[in-house]
């Protein structure tokens, strides 16, 4: 059924938008700090992302981690645990309500509830020129949930098993020793890692767009607690066609991690769960 406009349509529409968080009390991004902790860093590991496949890896808090194209335009999904507590994760939401739509130097990757605090830091990004084009997308998306065979198979009535939800299950679930009924329920809403996105102007549904993303790109994260990250290079490749089938090229990602020179993070704390009581009211 369809309703007609009310005589003060008009003037409801015009109601001025309000920012829904004050953000000015966050902890602000410390330049100096972050530089001085990559300036002589030291590599110390790697992992390759497969096409189409996902991998784990584990980085302790102050240390560094890039995420690098290395052979073609490729996105990546990015989850993020606490190494020490799978029930704390990446929330992708509340990181999209306290920063934007997608993410660039400066900004953090913050928890679920209750402990809401920064995971992780962006202090690089290669693609931070991007900015915003004429179709109103951008690149580091926090607004999709990751392919899945489950919306693939209601869509298509196919199949598909390296879905970036499957590959992060099938990951996880050999890092973690279990089987993928037991891993899945701990694979969440990603960080689309160098995918362009955007909601259409007309219809205002999600989009994507083929990734500026090129061989030699990275962005690069602080760890703000000891971490477990899987990432799944998706089988949409740069996104620029389709995605949930094997007909478009992708290509491996790389992961590198880095430990801070000695002694540069003298002024650095880890931060702490939520300050709030817990007690809801009761």
């Amino acid at each position: 059924m369809t309703y007609s406009a009310p005589a003060d349509a008009a003037k409801r529409k015009q109601a001025k938008p309000v920012i829904c968080y004050t953000v000015d009390k966050l902890p602000a991004y410390d330049a100096s700090l972050y530089d001085n902790a990559r300036a002589d860093m030291e590599k110390i590991d790697e992992v390759i992302v497969q096409p189409r496949d996902a991998s784990t890896f584990r980085v302790a808090a102050g240390h560094l981690f890039r995420i690098v194209s290395i052979e073609g335009s490729q996105v990546g999904d990015l989850n993020l645990w606490n190494a020490d507590d799978l029930n704390e994760r990446f929330f992708s939401g509340k990181t999209r309500q306290l920063h934007a739509s997608h993410v660039s130097s400066g900004d953090r990757l913050w928890s679920n509830l209750p402990g809401l605090r920064p995971m992780a830091t962006i202090t690089h990004d290669t693609l931070g020129w991007y900015g915003w084009d004429e179709d109103g997308a951008g690149v580091h998306d926090v607004i999709g949930t990751r392919c899945d065979p489950y919306t693939n198979h209601m869509l298509s009535g196919v199949d598909y098993h390296y879905c970036c939800h499957s590959n992060l299950t099938r990951a996880l679930a050999a890092e973690l020793g279990v089987s993928t009924a037991e891993a899945e329920p701990h694979v969440h809403d990603v960080l689309n890692v160098f995918m362009c996105t955007g909601f259409t102007l007309d219809t205002h549904q999600y989009f994507m767009k083929a990734s500026p993303v090129r061989p030699g790109d990275f962005i690069e994260f602080f760890a703000e607690i000891n971490l477990l990250g899987d990432l799944s290079a998706c089988p949409g490749g740069n996104c620029g066609s389709s995605h949930s089938d094997d007909s478009t090229p992708c290509y491996p990602l790389l992961v590198e991690i880095f430990k801070p020179a000695e002694n540069s993070l003298k002024a650095w704390q880890p931060f702490s769960r939520s300050g709030y009581s817990g007690t809801h009211g009761v």
